[in-house]
């Protein structure tokens, strides 16, 4: 028996450090050391999670710590993330999000569930939820004003090429109609305070306005979240008929380079500093009184070194703002400095790490254009 044992365990070694599943099967972690039993895949310990919660479908067990069998092991060995990818994710529309490990848990579940437990990727041409070109349906949004979390209904149309909502199930005049190409969704379980939770951001006279929603089916809001980027795909396909599927896709949905809170000075940088949520979408640094508001109290145009642009650690000597927090960064522009401090170290690094990102890159002419606009703004 513990020869067999051996047996196995080496022919499981051999298996599990084979290339196509030393990332996880589902969301790319490094590393797996679980796999299913049933499906024959190599997942990491959080996605492993998930499966335990289909247990029609998936059987999970520890690489490490459980037994498996010959019989088990040799299902392991004739399956393997590749085989099992080729089937379960075949025909996966370019426009659709996959998540990974970096992505909240409603974006990964759903995704395993679509693979594994709807077979949403398995026949070509199937019709999918969010594939069709229009959305209807009921999302709670939250108020502008007094922050309460309310059924609004909401219309999303590629033949309008909009995303509307409304304030009442029959009205006929929409409070909301936005553009398709000028809408962002991300998935803000934290922010928004529900696992669920999804904020909708498109710019209005060049600003950008917040909604925050979510529901209490976690299919439905990744549906709502998908079929947004078919809409945006199939737009951008008439708008741009020369770009590729790629270039296109690329053009989706974004999350958020970082968020997260600092204090920031006026102009003259002797005022008190104070202290503001930030978000930084690509070139655009906004910050907010409260990280729900539904509009920036201001926004700064972080463009590319080759213009001017650089961020430094520390404040320039003889700041005379005061403020709390001790680990300043300074953006410089071609026509200020920006000072803002952090709470801790660690902050300050990543906030730094996340700038020198977005001013390493070159810029684009529309964002050329947005600059001109801050400037002349100013």
């Amino acid at each position: 028996m513990a020869g067999g044992n051996e047996r196995s365990m080496r022919a499981l070694k051999e298996v599990w450090k084979r290339a196509e599943n030393s990332l996880c099967a589902d969301c790319g972690k490094p590393d797996p050391d679980w796999a299913s039993s049933t499906l024959g895949v190599f997942i990491c310990l959080s996605c492993s999670g998930i499966h335990r919660n289909i247990p029609s479908i998936s059987k999970v067990k520890s690489l490490k710590m459980d037994h498996w069998d010959d019989a088990q092991v040799q299902f392991l060995a004739k399956q393997g993330n590749a085989v099992t990818k080729a089937t379960y994710e075949a025909h996966i529309p370019i426009y659709y999000y996959q998540p990974t490990y970096n992505d909240c848990q409603v974006l990964r579940e759903q995704w395993i569930r679509a693979k594994y437990e709807r077979k949403e990727f398995t026949e070509l041409g199937k019709q999918l939820p969010y594939s069709d070109g229009v959305k209807e349906g009921i999302l709670w949004k939250r108020g502008r004003d007094n922050g309460q979390f309310l059924p609004r209904k909401f219309l999303l149309s590629e033949r309008e090429g909009c995303l509307k909502y409304f304030t009442k199930q029959d009205a006929k005049e929409p409070k909301l109609n936005v553009k398709i190409d000028v809408i962002n969704a991300t998935f803000q379980p934290e922010k928004i305070g529900n696992p669920n939770g999804l904020q909708i951001t498109y710019l209005k006279d060049n600003k950008t306005r917040n909604i925050f929603v979510y529901h209490e089916s976690g299919k439905e809001v990744v549906d709502w979240f998908n079929a947004i980027r078919s809409v945006q795909f199939h737009y951008l396909k008439v708008a741009f008929p020369i770009a590729s599927d790629n270039e296109i896709k690329n053009r989706l949905t974004r999350n958020f380079l970082k968020e997260g809170y600092m204090e920031k000075t006026g102009p003259k940088q002797r005022e008190a500093f104070k202290k503001r949520w930030f978000t930084l979408d690509h070139r655009r640094l906004m910050y907010f009184k409260d990280p729900l508001d539904a509009f920036a109290k201001g926004e700064v145009f972080v463009g590319s070194k080759e213009n001017g642009y650089s961020v430094q650690k520390g404040l320039p000597s003889g700041t005379q703002g005061n403020f709390s927090w001790h680990y300043g960064i300074t953006i410089v522009t071609p026509d200020r400095e920006y000072l803002f401090t952090c709470e801790t170290e660690t902050d300050q690094l990543e906030w730094i790490k996340a700038f020198t990102s977005v001013i390493n890159q070159a810029m684009t002419p529309q964002e050329y254009a947005i600059e001109a606009y801050f400037k002349f703004k100013s």
